[in-house]
């Protein structure tokens, strides 16, 4: 189970996190709200937590009020929550094409499905050291011990089964617009899937009456003749909707159904999983990344579960809704979907399409709209225009070292990249701010994920040391500091990973307090509160053979969004953001703080 950390734990955390963002009377007057919550209203909280906790031993203390906090938000779901994840190519060339990739893809997913409800999927494990769990010796011999007690055969040879609770929301699923509050929608009887070409809406069946999955050649027929329709997109797409603000989309929703449209809408909702095929093909990686967090808005469905993307050069992605689940699931249904359309594609690009009669297996859905609605559907385009054309975005590509090279300097990889935007954001902006980095705690029973705070008292001085006066440290002192970074780092990595942070700990007090309708204590109506949580630098990695790249929207309007990766012999990263801030200049900030600390850590002296 997630633990609830001491309060006092959290505190002490918690003003470490301000301290390197705040002057000494500033500080001063945080610390004193700080202490005064802990001895004071923060104890009662606490204590109402830990006894509602003991009384829920079937979940975890964040999952309702994070559930809560995303589906009440009434924000657009696009660039505010839904992240891509872009795949690699397919090794074989050939195998890009789009209507092969897009079979084999569709065919993977589906297996992927049925092997997660057949109970065959292969836990999800993070193994420390995987010479010894992660091996067939330990799986054969695990599997004859009761679930009640396997757990702990894992834990001794330091392997952690994760959370696997989010996986079922993977498919047949939805968010639905609601007024206040949205609601998740799963209906796992529905044997169809949703294909989305040129702001089209057409279903299928992949799986039949029995539940097997239909040939790969009739789901290539299929998509074959989705591929040749040549109907114009349509004049009111309704593709837009789910992009506005959420009750505005909720009341469109409740027109669209008494409108007549109940059973289209039902169908869009209910599919296996939404197929985006794009009619272009992609530029650069800029391009990329535009396409696969937003698009044109014309052909994705931002509220199903997974959208998975394929433009007409083959490129694919996975653009997901972040309420149900968050990157873990994700990422190891991405994984398994490229492994397996890779080594066992369904079929090649010489394969023949089965001789089936498609026009009548496919169905293409038509919507109803009266005045009302197509007025909500121009409304709906051109605040998604409007608000599309103020997000840049850029890629950085370091290629002079990566984690094998880390490593070796004893320096953690991820503390070196976090260090690198630190300095980028100081050399740019001559100020230190609010940092997120987000960690999963699925080692728990319906954990989610925890903050880490990647600016420290260490950061700063480092960052300025480097930055306002390089010449007056010895290479020696500026290693050590990159050290000192490392290890902090490292520290705060290990405790978020096992639940023991402080932002979900004291963002579940404050609902608490809300929910019981209890005044809301000092330390949160505390200014230094609000700029912690008004995260400038919002950070997030993954690596994975199957990743190209990944990104998101900046949380603020003056911030960055900056997902990355440290591969072994490179380090890239994709970043956004509005206006407020120069993306192209971070990038170059980035990429010259990694050039420095690379540097010293081959033992070279840096010049400013």
């Amino acid at each position: 189970r997630l633990p609830i950390p001491k309060l006092e734990d959290t505190i002490r955390r918690y003003l470490n996190a301000q301290k390197p963002l705040l002057d000494d009377d500033q500080f001063r007057k945080t610390k004193e709200l700080g202490h005064g919550f802990e001895h004071g209203a923060g104890r009662e909280l606490h204590e109402q937590l830990v006894a509602q906790d003991k009384q829920n031993k079937h979940t975890s203390y964040i999952s309702g009020p994070w559930f809560d906090m995303y589906l009440s938000s009434r924000d657009s779901v696009v660039l505010n929550f839904n992240p891509f994840m872009c795949f690699n190519p397919d090794p074989k060339v050939e195998y890009n094409d789009q209507l092969t990739r897009a079979t084999n893809m569709t065919v993977s997913a589906i297996r992927f499905l049925k092997t997660l409800r057949a109970g065959y999927l292969e836990p999800e494990v993070f193994h420390l050291k995987p010479d010894k769990s992660d091996t067939q010796t330990f799986k054969r011999l695990i599997r004859f011990v009761p679930s009640s007690l396997s757990w702990f055969g894992a834990y001794m040879v330091n392997a952690y089964p994760l959370d696997m609770s989010q996986y079922f929301r993977l498919f047949n699923s939805t968010r639905l617009p609601k007024l206040n509050r949205d609601e998740l929608f799963t209906n796992e009887k529905a044997k169809h899937l949703l294909v989305l070409r040129n702001g089209n809406f057409y279903i299928f069946d992949v799986l039949d009456r029995d539940g097997n999955i239909v040939k790969p050649s009739e789901i290539q027929a299929h998509l074959k003749y989705i591929l040749s329709d040549s109907s114009p997109a349509p004049a009111f797409p309704l593709a837009y909707l789910p992009s506005e603000n959420r009750d505005i989309w909720a009341l469109l929703r409740q027109k669209l159904l008494s409108n007549g449209n109940e059973e289209v809408l039902q169908k869009v909702d209910s599919a296996v999983f939404c197929l985006c095929l794009d009619d272009f093909p992609i530029k650069d990686l800029v391009h990329l990344s535009h396409n696969m967090l937003h698009g044109d808005g014309v052909n994705r469905w931002y509220d199903k579960s997974f959208n998975l993307i394929l433009t007409k050069d083959g490129n694919a992605a996975i653009h997901f809704e972040h309420s149900w689940g968050d990157g873990v699931a994700v990422l190891r249904f991405q994984n398994e979907v490229f492994k397996d359309s890779t080594q066992n594609p369904a079929v090649t690009p010489q394969s023949q399409p089965a001789a089936v009669d498609s026009s009548s297996a496919v169905q293409k859905l038509n919507f109803k709209l009266n005045d009302a609605l197509k007025a909500g559907i121009i409304k709906a385009k051109q605040n998604f225009d409007a608000t599309m054309e103020t997000l840049t975005l850029d890629v950085m590509q370091f290629k002079k070292g990566g984690k094998e090279f880390l490593k070796e300097k004893k320096v953690s990889p991820d503390a070196v990249a976090q260090l690198s935007f630190q300095m980028a954001f100081f050399r740019q902006y001559g100020q230190t701010v609010a940092t997120y980095e987000s960690c999963s705690t699925a080692a728990f029973k319906h954990g989610r994920t925890e903050t880490i705070r990647p600016t420290s008292i260490y950061t700063k001085k480092c960052a300025e040391a480097f930055i306002r006066q390089p010449s007056k440290h010895s290479t020696e002192e500026l290693q050590q500091m990159i050290a000192e970074c490392s290890k902090y780092h490292g520290q705060l990595t290990k405790e978020a990973a096992m639940g023991q942070g402080f932002d979900r700990h004291l963002f579940s007090l404050r609902y608490l307090a809300t929910s019981k309708g209890i005044p809301l204590p000092d330390l949160y109506q505390d200014q230094a509160y609000a700029q912690l949580n008004h995260n400038i630098l919002s950070t997030s990695t993954l690596s994975s053979p199957a990743v190209n790249i990944g990104g998101f929207a900046p949380v603020v309007l003056d911030g960055f969004g900056v997902g990355y990766g440290v591969h072994d012999d490179w380090i890239g990263c994709i970043v956004s953001s509005y206006p407020a801030r120069n993306v192209h200049e971070f990038i170059q900030c980035v990429h010259k703080s990694l050039e420095d600390i690379f540097h010293v850590l081959e033992g070279k002296h840096i010049d400013g």
